[in-house]
């Protein structure tokens, strides 16, 4: 399956939310966010043609915006290796309030603190993804992805509960 500039640029803008959801997972700093949006949508772009619709293309932007969330800053160079996005690309501003909600800023605090596998099972688990579905992106059994998954849970509600005192 084929999908013209117009249309990827469509499909990102439609499931922008994956793309701040997984940068809100892995990074606090929002320079920092930002840098893994651009990267996400850069290797989004880059792996276009691998999209062979068998999926939907939510789907797919999740596999890769994990991937490259989990690897983004264990390369010695952070910026894009010359790869030429299109020129019309617009990212859309992250838009927080100050007021913001008091327990997602614990909770993202406190997934920041998990690893990479585990703040990938997390934000799975919180998008509704079924133990096969988690188990077929991370290249996991589904036996190990429901293990590591209830282990991530309980040690994301004792470091909840240590640092805000119950929340």
């Amino acid at each position: 399956m084929e999908l013209t500039e117009q249309e990827f640029l469509q499909k990102i803008a439609q499931h922008k939310g994956i793309l701040y959801k997984v940068s809100r997972m892995y990074f606090e700093d929002a320079s920092d966010r930002e840098d893994l949006v651009q990267e996400i949508i850069l290797q989004l772009w880059k792996s276009l043609k691998s999209f062979q619709g068998k999926s939907q293309f939510s789907s797919w932007m999740y596999r890769v915006a994990l991937n490259t969330a989990i690897v983004f800053f264990k390369k010695e160079k952070r910026k894009p290796d010359g790869y030429a996005m299109p020129e019309h690309v617009q990212l859309v501003q992250e838009d927080y309030s100050s007021e913001k909600d008091e327990q997602l800023e614990i909770f993202y605090k406190a997934v920041q603190q998990l690893n990479k596998i585990e703040k990938a099972l997390i934000f799975q688990f919180i998008e509704g993804f079924s133990g096969e579905e988690m188990a077929k992106n991370l290249g996991m059994s589904p036996v190990n992805v429901r293990v590591k998954l209830n282990r991530t849970k309980q040690k994301l509600k004792e470091i909840i509960k240590t640092q805000h005192h119950g929340f």
